[in-house]
């Protein structure tokens, strides 16, 4: 089944399901036939649910022979989806196999693996659960275990168990004394996105508006009095009209891009997209030149649940560190997909944890290059680092304020690297939105961060920290 498709019964999470017995030909239990000599030694050993792309389940021989699985079969928990194991695939002594199932079916929050003989009919071993991986849902130790939410990918190599280390969160790696940087009251609740362009600071706010903030001189931020952003620009969809619920923003130089997860005039229906606009000229309001409705190619979440983040990594960047394209299961080659913004945009889901990188093309198409989770439940915010090539992932006060770093590993996919506690400086609040400065601010080996309070605590929507270069 697809992600996006409802689940027909609950499951205990993790559950394991107990290989069913194999049926000797004489139609009594019993020792498996022949044709599926060491049967018994092959597991289903990691899984890995994204809604979709790049959908996998290992295979572990943790037996002392090699064992022939040609025309094996994957299913999910729908009978009638099938993934057939290729024809010459076999399974060494302690081997590791991963199949990417994604082109036959796609494995929901709330679904199965099972692993079948040949015949179709004789279940060899199976696993269910009830969230997506976080990344990873790994058997630990391998083949023998059971399955726990490792804290990486490890396809076709030993599973990441014991959490890894990078999932349990560490001190904050900075100071963790936290300072307001912004004016009482001035922007009220509901600010969310931000993003540091040089001396500008972007923030979206959830009722559709764009703030352009400019350095207060004391180490904090203002509204930009000029060309009608005092108070904020009203944001519109294109053609005027609607009321984005703008979550998060992001800029590459050609553009401001917001994130936004439905119709502020249409509150109860998802509507999850990337907006552009020129934020040039004056006024009032920003109309958006070009939407990119995603809607149709992500699960469904409810309307509050969905695009919370947003950010832009270049091309140059994903190239350089071997990024795996989920869409061909090959390198990532910018060049095939034409004029588009010179970059990847990875969009992070508010009620999955997942992040989803997407090409954007001019023409108003787009493809989904990757889908991976953030290490947490929910994200609220995502922001690339260029100068340490790493993607941070931000949770609110649903997660008591934790953060992940996330690298592309040896397998070109975005793996959590590191998990950090909040600063201790700063309490439990609800911030939805986090900015990292430039290297050229980076003093002593520490740069300022920037975080957004959605409840406005203590009349102050914007906090400043620092973090380790």
């Amino acid at each position: 089944m697809t992600a996006s498709t409802a689940r027909r019964r609950p499951r205990a999470l993790a559950r394991i399901l107990v290989a069913a017995p194999l049926l000797a030909a004489c139609g009594l239990t019993g020792a498996p036939a022949a044709h599926a000599a060491g049967a018994d030694d092959v597991r289903i050993n990691e899984v890995v649910t994204n809604g979709g792309v790049s959908d996998s389940i290992e295979l572990y021989n943790k037996g002392g022979a090699a064992v022939d699985v040609s025309g094996w079969v994957l299913r999910d928990d729908d009978k009638d989806h099938a993934y057939k194991i290729a024809s010459g695939t076999t399974l060494a002594p302690g081997g590791f196999r991963a199949f990417d199932v994604s082109g036959a079916f796609g494995l929901g929050s709330d679904d199965e693996a099972r692993l079948y003989l040949a015949d179709g009919k004789t279940q060899v071993d199976g696993f269910s659960w009830s969230k997506h991986s976080g990344p990873s849902w790994s058997r630990c130790p391998d083949g023998t275990g059971t399955f726990e939410q490792a804290g990486s990918v490890t396809l076709d190599g030993p599973n990441a168990c014991g959490g890894g280390g990078s999932t349990t969160p560490v001190a904050w790696p900075g100071s963790g004394d936290v300072a307001t940087a912004d004016g009482s009251n001035v922007f009220g609740e509901d600010l969310s996105g931000l993003y540091q362009e040089g001396d500008v600071l972007w923030a979206a706010q959830n009722s559709g508006k764009l703030w352009r903030l400019v350095r207060d001189g004391s180490g904090g931020w203002k509204p930009d009095i000029a060309n009608g952003w005092s108070s904020g620009r009203t944001l519109r969809f294109p053609g005027g009209s609607g009321s984005p619920d703008s979550e998060g923003v992001t800029a590459t130089g050609g553009g401001v891009f917001v994130a936004s997860e439905r119709n502020g005039d249409a509150s109860g229906t998802s509507r999850l997209s990337v907006l552009k606009y020129d934020v040039g000229g004056s006024g009032s309001s920003l109309t958006a030149a070009k939407e990119w409705n995603l809607t149709s190619d992500l699960p469904s979440t409810g309307s509050n649940l969905g695009l919370e983040a947003i950010t832009w990594v270049p091309d140059a960047s994903l190239t350089g560190a071997g990024f795996k394209d989920a869409s061909t299961g090959s390198a990532y080659d910018p060049s095939r997909y034409g004029a588009h913004s010179g970059g990847v945009f990875f969009v992070g889901v508010e009620g999955t944890g997942m992040v989803h990188g997407y090409v954007l093309a001019d023409s108003g198409s787009y493809t989904r290059v990757a889908s991976f989770s953030s290490g947490m439940p929910g994200v609220m915010e995502l922001q690339w680092e260029p100068q340490a090539s790493r993607l941070w992932a931000v949770c609110d006060d649903t997660c008591d304020g934790r953060h992940t770093t996330l690298k592309v590993d040896t397998t070109g996919a975005f793996t959590t690297v590191a998990a950090y506690n909040r600063p201790t400086g700063m309490p439990n609040y609800n911030n939805e939105g986090f900015a990292l400065a430039g290297a050229d601010e980076c003093v002593a080996g520490s740069k300022p961060v920037y975080w957004s309070d959605d409840a406005n605590d203590g009349g102050h929507a914007l906090r400043r920290g620092r973090v380790s270069c």
